[in-house]
This record gives C-alpha cells, structure tokens and sequence, in this order.
C-alpha cells in the first residue's frame, strides 16, 4: 500500500475552473459503462463496404448478437425465426403436394388407383401452412397426416422436425442466457456522477463512492481504474489502485452500503500530473468494480468514466448514512452527492463509518 505522505495537490478557485473550462473531447466509456470507440470496419472507408462487413460479423457470431440484442429484438428475432421456418416448411409440403399430383385429387379419402397421398387434405397453401404448424409443435395431427407408404413425406418430416428442435434450443439457450447475465446484477451497481478530491485518512487522494442499489448483497469487491491520456495523437494508459479504508488491496467481504474508494495522489501517482496547477492534459479515467454474486457465485463487472471537468477539488461527499429514531442505519438520499470540504462539521452528531460522516437524527 501506498505510503501515507501529505502532497500539494491544486485546490483553489483557479484551477478548478481550469478543470471546468477544459474542452470536452470523445468518451471512450460512457457513463453507463457502454463503449463509444469504435473501430472502421474497412480500410476503404466506404459505407457499403462497412455494412458488407458488419453483416458477415454478425453472422460470425450470431450467438453473441442475440444474447447482447436489446428483448423488444430478442423477441422480434424469436417471433419471425419461428414464423420463417413454418413459412419455408408449408412451401416444402405444398411443393410437395404439388409434385406428387395431391392438388388435383378431388377426394383425398379416395384418390385414383395407384395414386399414394403423401399428406392427406393438403390442397392449398393455408392446409400446407397449418400442417406445418402442427407438425413443429407437435399439437397432434387431425385430418391431415402424412402418408407411411410416401418416402418423401417421410424425409421432410425429419428434416423439419431436427432443423425446428435445434431451432427451439437455440432460441431457448439465448432466454436463459438473457435472463442469467451477470450485466443485469451489475445493473444495480451506481456509481457517483463525480469524483472528488479532498482529505481522507491524513492523505490528499481521489474518492469515488459506489452503491448497491439491491438487497441482495456482493462478495469479494473490488475496484481498480486505468488512466488514459491523451498526448498529440497517441493515446497512453496506465492502471491505478483503489483502496478500501485500512483493507488496503483486499477485496471488501460484503458491499450492503455505499462504499467509498480512494486512491492516494502522491506525486509518483500517474494522475498526479494531470491534476497539477496548469496542466492541459485530457485524460479519462475509466473505473471498474467487480465482485461476486452472494447465491451463485457469478462475476459481475461495473464501469464508468471520469473526464477532468468531472472531479472536484477540495471536495467530499455527503454523508452516506443516518440512523433513525428506532435506532435503525439508512442510506440518505443523497450519498452521491458532494460538498466542499471546508464546510465544518459537528463531531458530536457523526459516527464515522468507511471513514465518511453518518447524520445521527432523533
């Protein structure tokens, strides 16, 4: 862990409005966590040559573009496979029908001698179309059946019912996996929009505050950050630790509550000179928080993004906890937000929980 050393890190009015008036430049996470770069598809740089390569991308990998499509396309995509693959199947068995002369059988329950009906009452499309249905979702035939002494219907049968029943568990696959994602656990992670910069534990550093916004807690959390900055026309990245109160580098056993993580600003600290008095640099600071799900023991990951005009110096956050007239810890409505640092505070009423102030009310 980082030695404990006090350092002069900028905090006045002048250069926080430096921070404020830097130019905004391209995110590459956004805040939600969702990646904005994005890499030319072809060389050439025409349009028609992108989409060319996006479609053949896509298919390359049509599992993974089901699972990460939004559900109201999930359900388009369940919905019309379902629906193509009757509709190709009913133009088999009406072709079908109409190679092996079934169309211009008047009775179908006595056809001329010699003449074998290969699916009994399908003379139109619709028949054909409803023959098709029954026979993926196995509803059990009526009137129409399939002939034992046709070959042919017998093959299609087989052919259709495999191709529907990978069909059924692809589409299946795809719902549980939905359904399972670590994503949506990690949906109930919130970071604090901003980062401050302020006086914590004797030391000067950076703090972002996280919350679990369920019931259910995580186990083993843990954040870390890479730095990226932009220097002319190259982009250089560099990792930073996070640390938990006295956990130092070990992952915190239960996050509950909000917990606030913080990183030292030593002057060997690879943010340090981006925060300096007079320092230009565009950065983006892109935060990850991982941890385990508590029931099934699944990894789940949260990001979000910092651009400088995002920290405050010289502030903190509010406090994250109070206890009610029952003696019972709640999480104040406005854990996220922050407060200048200078503001005093009444000992007497604070009970110091992850090192940050907790309102006691009566």
């Amino acid at each position: 862990m980082t030695s404990k050393s006090k350092v002069s890190v900028p905090g006045d009015k002048a250069s926080s409005s430096l921070l404020l008036s830097s130019p905004p430049y391209q995110r590459l996470i956004t805040k939600e966590g969702r990646c904005a770069f994005r890499v030319p598809l072809s060389s050439s740089g025409s349009r028609r040559e992108s989409l060319h390569r996006a479609w053949l991308l896509a298919l390359q990998d049509l599992w993974g573009l089901l699972v990460n499509l939004r559900w109201r396309w999930t359900l388009l995509a369940f919905c019309s496979s379902f629906v193509a693959h009757w509709l190709f199947f009913a133009c088999l068995w009406y072709l079908l029908a109409h190679l092996n002369g079934d169309l211009d059988v008047q009775d179908h329950d006595a056809p001329p001698q010699g003449h074998v009906v290969c699916v009994k009452y399908i003379t139109s499309f619709s028949a054909a179309f409803s023959f098709s249905l029954e026979t993926q979702l196995t509803i059990g035939y009526g009137t129409m059946f399939p002939s034992g002494d046709c070959p042919s219907a017998i093959a299609l049968l087989a052919v259709q019912m495999l191709l529907g029943l990978m069909l059924e568990v692809f589409i299946t696959g795809a719902f549980v996996a939905k359904l399972s994602r670590p994503q949506k656990q990690a949906g109930a992670i919130q970071f604090s929009p901003q980062a401050v910069v302020g006086q914590h534990l004797g030391q000067t550093c950076l703090m972002v505050r996280a919350t679990n916004l369920l019931k259910r807690p995580l186990v083993d959390v843990k954040l870390s950050a890479v730095l990226y900055k932009c220097e002319g026309q190259a982009l250089h990245q560099t990792s930073l630790d996070f640390y938990l109160d006295h956990l130092g580098q070990k992952a915190c056993p239960l996050f509950i509550f909000p917990l606030t993580f913080y990183h030292p600003l030593e002057p060997q600290s690879p943010l340090y000179p981006a925060l300096c008095e007079g320092s230009s640099t565009n950065f983006e600071l892109v935060v990850f928080l991982s941890a385990l799900q508590e029931g099934t023991g699944d990894s789940c990951q949260k990001r979000t993004s910092y651009l400088r005009q995002e920290i405050k110096l010289n502030h903190c956050f509010a406090p994250a906890f109070r206890i009610d007239s029952c003696g019972r810890y709640t999480v104040s409505s406005q854990h996220l937000s922050t407060a200048p640092s200078n503001e005093p505070v009444n000992k007497d009423s604070v009970v110091q929980i992850n090192s940050d102030g907790m309102e006691q009310g009566c």
